[in-house]
């Protein structure tokens, strides 16, 4: 199949003068279903959560990894890493949730600069009222329209794309 050349307005940037190889037609199709189904998903979920529960999709995700936490605290840093959100992201969505009485934050006594954020009981129940709809949804939306085979196939997938960025220092916000 021939190459294509970039789309208008696709803002690549060429690393080196060499030719890319270019995505041939079954590849460019897979990419952009891959790109559309993402940013489907990520739409049905931020709708169906506001529908769902009083708790916004990314309140519910920082309280959600804090609810997996030893304590239901971490490091802010180590939220961001989880989360992998910018810090300015995770500062203004922490403060939001500490307005809301569903996280505190407080000194690390290690270090200064890395506050400690931990879910508070009203968090606590926040995300345990959010959680039974959510994954009704997230089961729904992504494990029923899947064989066993394909939810395997989809989790071996990520785990190849998650390795390569690894390889590439691509994994951190």
């Amino acid at each position: 199949m021939g190459r294509r050349t970039p789309a208008a307005g696709s803002g690549g940037v060429r690393r080196t003068d060499a030719e890319p190889e270019w995505l041939d037609d079954t590849e460019l199709h897979v990419w952009r279903r891959f790109q559309r189904m993402r940013t489907q998903f990520a739409t049905a979920l931020r709708v169906t959560m506001q529908l769902d529960s009083d708790l916004p999709l990314p309140d519910f995700e920082v309280l959600a990894v804090l609810s997996d936490a030893e304590g239901g605290e971490l490091r802010a840093r180590d939220l961001r890493f989880e989360l992998q959100w910018e810090k300015s992201r995770l500062a203004h969505r922490v403060k939001a949730l500490e307005e809301r009485g569903l996280v505190q934050r407080s000194e690390c006594p290690d270090d200064p600069r890395a506050p400690i954020v931990r879910m508070t009981e009203a968090g606590r129940q926040a995300i345990a009222a959010a959680a039974p709809a959510h994954v009704d949804r997230v089961r729904d939306l992504v494990f029923d329209p899947l064989t066993k085979k394909q939810q395997q196939a989809l989790l071996e997938i990520s785990e190849a794309i998650m390795g390569r960025l690894a390889e590439r220092g691509l994994n951190e916000p």
